[in-house]
């Protein structure tokens, strides 16, 4: 059999990796401390799953629209227009199974052979991948931990090409936790007008963000910015639903267009249940909303102390979104038994071994020196994988 070109291109996402690896140990009876997931361990809004229950019971389980339902997307609207401003009608809106799909879509829509996409590093693991399956080419553009991974105008300037398609930007991000403030936004909406490529939002964690920080999306700079930008967003993150599968897309109605055609030889419409849930997200989970945040926000600072606490190890305090992205470059080199750790991978291998803690090493978030740890899981577990992580490191040599 011989099969596609573009399957040997990518490679499977090492987070969904690790957490099936997780689960099989955890199965077998073993305990993990379990930092991989990608998910808040809070419960869904009484909101999400109240509407979910009504709409089985009105037998709402039909197909509806490919792109979404009415009710939803007039949800989305509001959304945008009370939180930033942004004025978008429904044909400007698509409704995918998941932020992830969204962006599947949109790589499938808008790049392809020739097209260069620009990527600030570190990433979250599936956007070159996506841009690789389009035919495209991901170009890294490289950013400082001491400088907050802020992007650094004039290198993103010496990026662009004739070939470039767009920019993605993560903001909070996966992995860093990092912010993009109002002003280095600024500077790249001004490039992108100058040199006309797109803007790619994602926007999945805007909700979580700490210490008086503030969100912006780059789409409320101003409307010719807004023309340029597509905004990425989803219910998975803001209201602990990644098993719902909704998220949303809202940009330039043409690009909507060519999105929702792909979906409906795909997917089609997302799941109809959900879709309701989302609504009742969107209009009745803020108060679930802050209360989450407000607790990640304990577990943040219990998280990042106790990485700090252990030599070797040196945690930034994340601004946003629910990682930890400690460097361990002190514990590179190290060995344990005679084997040396040389890589994230394998102080990652060594934690999950030795001190029964799940990790995701940083290569393929292009952390070469760094570990993405989750601080969704409860205060106890925090605890207690610290405590392991501190007793495992203690007998590096």
């Amino acid at each position: 059999m011989k099969l596609a070109i573009r399957t040997t291109r990518i490679t499977p996402s090492p987070t969904l990796q690790l957490s099936a690896t997780v689960k099989a140990l955890v199965a077998q009876g073993q305990q993990i401390f379990d930092f991989t997931a990608g998910e808040p361990s809070f419960d869904s809004p009484d909101a999400a799953k109240s509407a979910a229950i009504t709409a089985i019971q009105e037998g709402f389980t039909k197909y509806t629209a490919v792109t979404g339902i009415d009710d939803l997307k007039n949800a989305i609207i509001d959304k945008f227009q009370a939180e930033q401003g942004l004025p978008y009608t429904r044909s400007q809106i698509l409704v995918s199974c998941g932020a992830k799909h969204t962006l599947f879509n949109l790589a499938l829509a808008l790049f392809e052979a020739g097209d260069e996409v620009i990527i600030p590093a570190p990433y979250w693991v599936s956007y070159p991948e996506q841009v690789l399956v389009a035919d495209a080419a991901p170009v890294f553009l490289p950013t400082e931990e001491s400088a907050d991974y802020a992007i650094d105008l004039d290198k993103l300037k010496a990026a662009i090409t004739s070939r470039t398609k767009a920019v993605i930007l993560n903001s909070p991000c996966n992995p860093t936790g990092g912010i993009y403030h109002k002003d280095t936004l600024e500077g790249v909406a001004k490039l992108a007008l100058e040199r006309n490529f797109l803007l790619i939002s994602d926007e999945i964690y805007e909700k979580m963000i700490y210490d008086n920080h503030q969100h912006v999306s780059i789409a409320s700079i101003s409307p010719e910015v807004a023309k340029q930008t597509i905004i990425v967003n989803g219910v998975s993150k803001t209201y602990a639903m990644t098993g719902w599968r909704i998220g949303y897309a809202a940009g330039p109605e043409p690009l909507m267009k060519a999105m929702g055609d792909i979906q409906s030889q795909s997917t089609s419409n997302p799941t109809s249940i959900a879709q309701k849930a989302a609504i009742g997200a969107l209009r009745g989970g803020q108060d679930f909303v802050q209360t989450m945040v407000r607790e990640l926000d304990v577990r943040r600072t219990t998280m990042v102390k106790g990485l700090n606490a252990i030599s070797g190890i040196h945690c930034p305090m994340p601004a946003g979104a629910f990682y930890a992205f400690p460097n361990i470059k002190g514990l590179l080199g190290r060995r344990f038994r005679g084997t040396s750790l040389s890589s994230p991978f394998a102080v990652a291998e060594f934690l999950l071994k030795e001190a029964k803690i799940a990790c995701v090493p940083g290569e393929p978030f292009g952390g070469e020196t760094h570990l993405r740890f989750s601080y969704t899981p409860t205060l106890e577990v925090i605890h207690q994988g610290l405590n392991s992580l501190a007793e495992a490191v203690a007998r590096l040599e």
